[in-house]
């Protein structure tokens, strides 16, 4: 659900999504209960809030018939995608192949930290004990103390909990 709020201070306008206990004016910061604020209108649909937002903006400007000119927010964002060029030519365009570009997205997609190795073989393992744990993060070039510190810091921080030699993501 999505509504259009008003703050009673400095007469901003913004949408709010879903039913939050506060919400916060984003020009002038002041925070009141969500149920305090003025709501103009409640839509499932957020295409219709940003449309109710943006007539009610051009109204305060005097611009009602100016925006009745323009098009939908779906239209103007299909307008958007339609014009210009896309990612490939105006990456060859600048002097750049597309092809080693994509390869160095998905290598750094690839890299994850020692850490994130560690929580991957807790996530993935099916009995994720300390000695299974290390043998997955060593297949991963995770050296096997790295690992076993890495394992109790997680413990103590209340990220990971350990019954019975297993481990487990909280």
């Amino acid at each position: 659900m999505y509504a259009v709020v008003g703050c009673s201070d400095c007469q901003a306008l913004w949408i709010v999504e879903g039913r939050p206990e506060r919400s916060e004016c984003p020009r002038c910061s002041k925070s009141r209960n969500y149920e305090k604020r003025r709501q103009f209108v409640t839509t499932d649909d957020e295409d219709h809030a940003r449309e109710v937002r943006a007539s009610m903006l051009a109204a305060r400007q005097g611009q009602s018939d100016a925006f009745a000119e323009l098009g939908t927010f779906a239209e103007l964002e299909e307008l958007v995608d339609e014009s210009g060029i896309d990612d490939e030519t105006y990456l060859a365009e600048s002097g750049l192949d597309p092809d080693a570009v994509a390869a160095a997205a998905d290598d750094d997609a690839t890299n994850k930290s020692r850490e994130e190795i560690v929580r991957d073989a807790i996530r993935e393992l099916s009995e994720p004990t300390e000695q299974s744990i290390v043998e997955y993060a060593e297949e991963h070039a995770v050296p096997p103390s790295y690992t076993e510190k890495v394992l109790r810091k997680l413990v103590r921080a209340g990220e990971v909990t350990e019954s019975q030699g297993r481990y487990r993501l909280v």
